[in-house]
């Protein structure tokens, strides 16, 4: 009798080991689970961080950056990442994207590579002027010139401000019209705009964003570059990677830029970062010098 007794405490005791075990080891596997599931999004919250760095807006183009945007290949080799081609481009491709925000045609697929551009962007704060890299750049350049030159700049208001670390003003979305109030309202289309096409970017080796350079804002990847351009006021080298193609430098108005940064902005983007400026830029006009 003694000796069963002793059996049953004995597989007793082996049952709540056995069951303790298993209890550890679910607990083990929750917080694993749950360790892995915290890693992730916080990598997906990381990975969205970069993204939207450059993304023309927020809202809707969120799961864009930066506005945001493009999505498409464009390039002097119609290749579908960033133009490693020679330049200056003697071809360049243009692909359909999203819903222009403004009605207008394709840049024409062969650029005059040999011309040199000027470009005055004639805001109500006064001239700004840039000097197009069309021997490094082409398409991009390209495209910016058939868009200036079809009045597509006409009337629009740079819509986003940067003011640490990266130091840009961005501009070049007909939905952000020149009497739009900018709310920076997750529902805002504003930064959403594109001109209806999308190329790939170009002149990336080596980039640098010092004051004075003009680059494409793009969605995050090498072949979302649209309209959207933005304007270094000081410079933002150590802030961005080399993925957003230098296309220009400013010869003149470059303190324009800066005085409008010195005010701020008015409201924060939640998600792209910066905000509306507190003073208007309007783009009145693009005018196109040709040498």
């Amino acid at each position: 009798m003694a000796g069963r007794n002793e059996r049953q405490r004995r597989q007793a005791r082996e049952r709540y080991r056995r069951q303790q075990q298993e209890r550890a080891a679910r607990q083990r596997q929750v917080r694993k689970r749950w360790v892995t599931g915290v890693s992730a999004v916080v990598a997906a919250g990381l990975i969205a961080a970069l993204i939207v760095v450059f993304l023309p807006g927020s809202g809707k183009n969120a799961s864009a950056s930066a506005s945001k945007s493009p999505k498409a290949t464009a390039t002097a080799s119609a290749s579908a990442s960033a133009s490693t081609v020679a330049e200056p481009a003697h071809h360049c491709s243009y692909s359909a994207a999203t819903s222009a925000a403004k009605k207008v045609s394709f840049p024409p697929a062969a650029p005059d590579y040999t011309a040199s551009y000027q470009a005055t962007i004639n805001t109500n704060q006064g001239k700004i002027v840039f000097n197009l890299l069309n021997s490094k750049a082409t398409c991009t350049v390209n495209s910016f010139v058939h868009l200036a030159e079809a009045g597509y700049f006409n009337k629009t208001q740079c819509h986003r401000l940067l003011t640490s670390g990266i130091y840009v003003l961005q501009c070049g979305d007909p939905y952000a019209t020149s009497t739009a109030k900018l709310t920076c309202s997750s529902s805002s289309i504003v930064g959403t705009g594109t001109p209806g096409y999308a190329f790939a970017s170009e002149n990336l080796t080596g980039a640098k964003y010092p004051a004075g350079t003009v680059a494409m804002a793009n969605e995050g990847t090498a072949t979302s570059n649209g309209s959207q351009f933005f304007i270094v006021y000081k410079d933002s080298t150590s802030g961005l990677t080399a993925s957003y193609t230098p296309f220009a430098t400013v010869s003149s108005g470059l303190d324009i830029v800066q005085n409008v940064a010195k005010d701020g902005y008015s409201c924060q983007y939640a998600q792209a970062g910066g905000g509306a400026p507190k003073k208007k830029v309007i783009i009145d006009s693009v005018t196109i010098k040709k040498t």
